[in-house]
């Protein structure tokens, strides 16, 4: 039928278009296997399939393990399906892996074990504060430093020694490096013209990339008096003419002025859907990583603190760091009572966390906008406004407690001196586990 069953020890194997064969190993784990023939699911078992179809994937237990087979077969419960038919979708399609990656600049380590994988057509973001490892990361995928150690694969192949010029990405820098002597057009075709490509090809192509990035008829323009933002567009377009199969982007934006910079984050990403390639996009900025990107990367100390989506990342950190990192937040130290049940600040409040041992000391993130203004009354928390700032489309009210001081991103007027009471619900709770018990 459409399940099979493997008993105990388990191993399968995954091709483009499914599961083709399961068998008992040793190296296999105590575990007990079920899955769909076509490959994609199970109501308590999920696999997770790589693009190389005689490879052994991992199967990943479902928390609601039954203790009855016979219950399990009868009554499945099927969670973020669509979730996982995505993920498997985009797992066929992965481009880059990097493994165990480390680097060494002298006796200073800057990357310590970086593992991460980049797929196609995704827009990828590198984030953290300067000196973290991002750009020592873009530069050895471009080939630009070679690490002390580890593994850089394309499509599967070591590229670890290749020099950059025969890998199949290209690079744009903060610096654009725009040739002064060579006009717009030029300047585009450089890259085309050191291969010999027929004149009248390059000219379409340029013509073409021109037009993407919206500086149709700026051919003849002389580079130096374009504009900051036009000059980025310029550096884009030399470095995507070439068709890489990667783009990687090193703080483009960073000498543009706020608004100019906002404009070519939309542009960027407008571009990257259309050109249907890799970004890796790398900057310590939180909202141009926010707003771009499909997949964001948190980086500090030469190490991945959390990958996720821009969603994930700023509403479900995994530690201080990255709540404090992305935006704004109030961090309490607090106790996990139990599954959704946490106190801290002397009270306890329903949650929507679960899956910590009880009693355990964690850390809570309360966004400042998620914080509501109320009656003293109305909360269990309560404290007195000592500070007001204007920030345009919100205040920012600093409320002084017992304990702390709490920051609230409001369009409510509170005036300085006034006590109130701070309202939230249990969807506005984040627990994370505390730094360093994990």
């Amino acid at each position: 039928g459409n399940k099979y069953l493997c008993k105990r020890t388990a191993s399968v194997y995954a091709a483009d278009q499914g599961v083709h064969t399961a068998e008992n190993r040793s190296d296999a784990g105590d575990q007990c296997v079920m899955y769909h023939s076509a490959g994609s699911y199970t109501g308590y078992f999920y696999c997770l399939f790589t693009d190389n179809k005689e490879e052994k994937i991992n199967v990943i237990v479902f928390r609601n393990v039954l203790n009855s087979w016979s219950m399990l077969l009868e009554q499945p419960i099927i969670k973020n399906r669509e979730k996982y038919i995505q993920r498997k979708e985009k797992m066929m399609n992965k481009l880059i892996e990097l493994k165990n990656l480390t680097k060494n600049f002298d006796d200073q380590q800057v990357l310590r074990g970086i593992n991460l994988d980049i797929y196609e057509k995704e827009f990828l973001t590198l984030l953290g504060p300067s000196g973290c490892g991002k750009t020592t990361t873009l530069r050895i995928i471009a080939g630009f430093e070679e690490p002390s150690d580890g593994e850089v694969l394309f499509n599967g192949i070591e590229i670890s020694k290749l020099p950059p010029y025969k890998r199949e990405v290209n690079t744009v820098f903060q610096k654009y490096a725009l040739f002064p002597h060579l006009n717009v057009a030029e300047n585009i075709g450089f890259g085309l013209n050191l291969k010999k490509v027929d004149k009248t090809v390059i000219a379409q192509k340029v013509e073409r990339m021109l037009k993407m990035v919206g500086l149709e008829g700026f051919g003849k323009r002389d580079v130096t008096l374009l504009s900051g933002g036009q000059q980025q567009r310029v550096a884009i377009a030399r470095a995507l003419v070439n068709e890489p199969k990667v783009l990687l982007l090193d703080e483009p934006l960073g000498a543009l002025d706020a608004k100019i910079r906002k404009q070519m984050q939309v542009e960027l990403k407008k571009i990257q859907q259309e050109v249907g390639i890799t970004f890796i996009y790398v900057t310590h900025d939180q909202e141009e990583a926010l707003s771009m990107s499909d997949t964001v990367v948190v980086m500090n100390n030469g190490e991945i603190q959390q990958i996720g989506s821009p969603t994930d990342i700023y509403n479900e950190p995994e530690n201080r760091f990255v709540a404090g990192f992305i935006g704004e937040s109030n961090i309490i130290e607090g106790t996990m009572i139990r599954d959704y049940l946490v106190a801290f600040d002397g009270f306890e409040f329903e949650c929507v966390d679960k899956g910590f041992e009880d009693n355990e000391e964690i850390e809570v993130v309360l966004r400042p906008e998620d914080l509501d203004i109320v009656d003293p009354g109305q909360a269990k928390i309560r404290g007195i406004v000592r500070n007001i700032t204007f920030k345009g489309v919100h205040y920012e009210i600093l409320i002084e407690t017992e304990l702390r001081t709490y920051m609230v991103h409001t369009t409510d007027y509170a005036e300085v001196g006034r006590e109130v009471g701070l309202k939230f619900g249990p969807e506005d709770i984040h627990v994370m586990c505390k730094m360093g018990s994990y």
